[in-house]
C-alpha cells in the first residue's frame, strides 16, 4: 500500500507516467416502448418493461501525467479476457504514451492483469517489447479503492451509465461524449490520502512488534 501511495505523491514525470487502469461491465437494455418526455408538472416516464441486449465491458484509464494534463479514456469491448487486456496495454504504450520510457500502471490483482497475458496475445518479441515499457503496480488485496481509476469510474457511472443504453455503438458514443470535455478541461484527481494518514487510520493493518 505504501508503495502505491508514494507513487501517487510523486511529481509528474513525462518519461515515467502513472496510469490507473480499471474495468467494469454495463448491461445493455433497450426500451420496449418509447419513454414519455417530461412535461410541466410531470416527470419523464419510462416503461418498466425492457429488452436485454447482452453485456458490454468498459476498460477505464486515468492518468495525471498526460502531456495535456489530467487524462482519461474509456474503451468499450465485448469481453475482458487476457487477450483484451493485452490489447489495451499495447494501445497504452503505442498510442496514448508513445514517448514514455516506462509507464507505471496501477491495477488490481485480477488473473488477467499479468505480463503473461501479453505473451498469450503476441509473439515473444512483441510481448517483450511491451513488457519492457510497462511496470505493473498492484493494489493490495481488498484495497482496490486505492486505484484512482475507480474515482473516474464512479463519475462515469453516475453521469453516463445509469440510464438504459441499448447497444455497444450507443454506449461508445455516450462515453466518448462524457470523456471529451473532462479531457479538454484537464481535470486531475486531488489525491489526499498519504502514507502518514495510512499509518494512522489503518494502523490495525500493520503488524505489531510489541
Amino acid at each position: 500500500m505504501e508503495t502505491l501511495l508514494e507513487l501517487y505523491a510523486e511529481t509528474s514525470d513525462p518519461d515515467h507516467p502513472r496510469v490507473c487502469f480499471d474495468e467494469t461491465s454495463k448491461q445493455l437494455v433497450q426500451e420496449v416502448r418509447p419513454p414519455q418526455p417530461a412535461e410541466p408538472g410531470k416527470p419523464a416516464r419510462y416503461d418498466y418493461e425492457y429488452q436485454r441486449n447482452g453485456v458490454a465491458n468498459l476498460f477505464v484509464f486515468y492518468s495525471p501525467d498526460h502531456r495535456e494534463g489530467g487524462w482519461r479514456h474509456v474503451e468499450v469491448t465485448e469481453q475482458r479476457t487476457k487477450i483484451d487486456f493485452a490489447g489495451q496495454m499495447k494501445t497504452l504504450v503505442d498510442e496514448h504514451f508513445p514517448e514514455a520510457k516506462t509507464i507505471r500502471v496501477v491495477l488490481d490483482n485480477l488473473n488477467t492483469h499479468t505480463p503473461a497475458a501479453l505473451y498469450e496475445a503476441f509473439e515473444p518479441e512483441e510481448a517483450q517489447r511491451l513488457t519492457r515499457r510497462l511496470e505493473f503496480v498492484y493494489t493490495p488485496k481488498h484495497g482496490s479503492w486505492l486505484n484512482q481509476a475507480e474515482i473516474e469510474l464512479a463519475a462515469l457511472t453516475r453521469q453516463c451509465l445509469e440510464e438504459r443504453i441499448p447497444d455497444a455503438p450507443t454506449l461508445r458514443r455516450k462515453v466518448a461524449a462524457w470523456e471529451a470535455p473532462r479531457n479538454a478541461a484537464g481535470l486531475i484527481i486531488q489525491w489526499l490520502f498519504r502514507v502518514a494518514q495510512a499509518r494512522t487510520k489503518l494502523k490495525h493493518l500493520y503488524p505489531s512488534l510489541s
